[in-house]
Order: structure tokens, then C-alpha cells, then sequence
């Protein structure tokens, strides 16, 4: 592929996708403040002043399932468009790891999430996509990448190239609580080597561990990323581990 084969195409749009639990939105606010900085930046325009409520409306009678809210410019505006599907509660917090691949995107995907994401979803069978600037590992293609080194938690910084992930903040937000020391800051794939653990977050995901990058294992989750996983389920109401399932498809998934 050439160096711009991979640019997101502006004219699809940008979405969001929400976990629902117990028929309630899990972090609404900043997925919505996330879209409007993205509909300001790219297009001139914000959300109506409903599609708080609209949302909200959506996730009713949803026990476990998602929303995905897609905006798409047309002629003067955009369409905005809430649709609502279950899931299985087995697809979160999975217990399988993920296989990782390298793939070098200059600049990354930066930081909105765009409808066109060709080649970043979860993998049905295989490994998935690292995004990677030259030497420097940014995010997996349908979630952000944690590692950890000494007791200390390391993530990618949200410099523009990655897509800051809701679930990404809520660990970020867990770890400050707890006392976890923190790290935002540019990660290579000899730290991932020699990590204790190595993790990926995404907002109906939850954590899933990271098993290996370009056929080399990686460690996975261990006590510090469970730990945060069992305050992560707390924040999203839902209750104790569950079993490991196939990867979901594509349009269950989001940061």
C-alpha cells in the first residue's frame, strides 16, 4: 500500500459506539463530547441539541448491547442516525488473547472515528492490526494498547495520531484512583517485550490481553490489569468475570 492508501474517506462520516447496560448508555458524556469535538473539527457543525435524548431512548429495554450513533455530512448538514443491536455477554473481558500484527501507518490514524476503517476491526481468525508509526506502536486497530513495566502503567499519548478511547479514560481514570502510577508516553515494541502485562481496552470490549506481536508472545493480563478490569465492571454495573468467547463482529466493537 502507498502512503495514503489507508487515509479515512472525510465523506463517510464519523460514529460512536456505546455499551448499554441495564437500558442505560455507559459513558455517554464523553462519547458525546468526543463526537461534537469531532463534528466541530471536520465539519462546522454539532450534534442537535436531542441526540442526548435520542440516545438515551435507544438503550431502552436493551439489558446488554450497544448503540452506534453515525453522523454523515450531507448537503448543508449531516444525517444522524442511532441504531441499537444486543450482544453476548461472553464477548466481554475476554479470556483469549489477542495476536497483534504490525502495520506501519505514518501519523497514525489520528483522532476521530471515522466510518472508514478499513482493516481495523477485531479479527475473526488471525492477527490484528497494531497501527505503528516508524518504531512507535500507537493502538490496535479496534482498541488502545496499555503495557506494564514495574508496577507502573504505560499508554500510547494522545498526540493526534491515536483515538482517545472511552474505555482507555476510564482505566486512565481508575488507575489515578487507586494510587497505579501512570505513564502517557511513546511505546515501543521492546517495551511490550518486556513487559509484565500488555492489554488492550475498548468500550464493549472491556480489557482483553494482548497474547502475542508478530508471532512473539506477549504476557497478557496479570494481577495489576485484572485488577482494573474488576473496578472497570463496577463502573459499567456488570458482575463477575465471564467465560471467553469468539471475537464478536465488527459493528459490536468501539473505544
Amino acid at each position: 500500500m502507498t502512503a495514503n492508501d489507508w487515509r479515512a474517506n472525510r465523506a463517510k462520516g464519523v460514529f460512536e459506539t456505546l455499551l448499554v447496560v441495564g437500558g442505560e448508555p455507559m459513558e455517554l458524556e464523553g462519547h458525546l463530547a468526543r463526537l461534537s469535538r469531532s463534528l466541530a473539527e471536520i465539519y462546522g457543525v454539532q450534534p442537535p441539541p436531542d441526540v442526548r435524548d435520542r440516545l438515551r431512548a435507544g438503550a431502552v429495554g436493551i439489558e446488554l448491547g450497544r448503540l452506534r450513533l453515525t453522523a454523515v455530512p450531507m448537503d448543508g448538514g449531516f444525517d444522524l442516525e442511532v441504531d441499537s443491536a444486543p450482544i453476548e455477554r461472553a464477548i466481554m473481558f475476554p479470556a483469549a488473547g489477542a495476536a497483534l500484527r504490525r502495520d506501519d501507518r505514518p501519523g497514525g490514524h489520528g483522532s476521530h472515528k471515522w466510518v472508514d476503517r478499513r482493516g481495523m476491526e477485531h479479527p475473526d481468525a488471525g492477527p490484528g492490526q497494531l497501527i505503528c508509526d516508524g518504531d512507535e506502536l500507537l493502538e490496535a486497530g479496534w482498541a488502545n494498547l496499555f503495557a506494564v513495566r514495574e508496577e507502573t502503567l504505560w499508554t500510547p499519548p494522545v498526540d493526534g495520531r491515536i483515538l482517545a478511547g472511552m474505555a482507555r479514560a476510564a482505566v486512565l481514570e481508575i488507575a489515578a484512583g487507586a494510587g497505579i502510577e501512570t505513564r502517557e508516553q511513546p511505546v515501543q515494541a521492546e517495551d511490550l517485550l518486556a513487559a509484565s502485562e500488555v492489554f488492550l481496552t475498548n468500550s464493549v470490549r472491556g480489557i482483553e490481553p494482548a497474547a502475542s506481536l508478530d508471532g512473539t508472545p506477549l504476557p497478557g493480563c496479570g494481577p495489576l490489569s485484572r485488577r482494573l478490569a474488576d473496578a472497570l465492571r463496577r463502573r459499567w454495573r456488570l458482575q463477575a468475570p465471564q467465560a471467553a468467547a469468539t471475537a464478536p463482529k465488527a459493528d459490536q466493537l468501539s473505544r
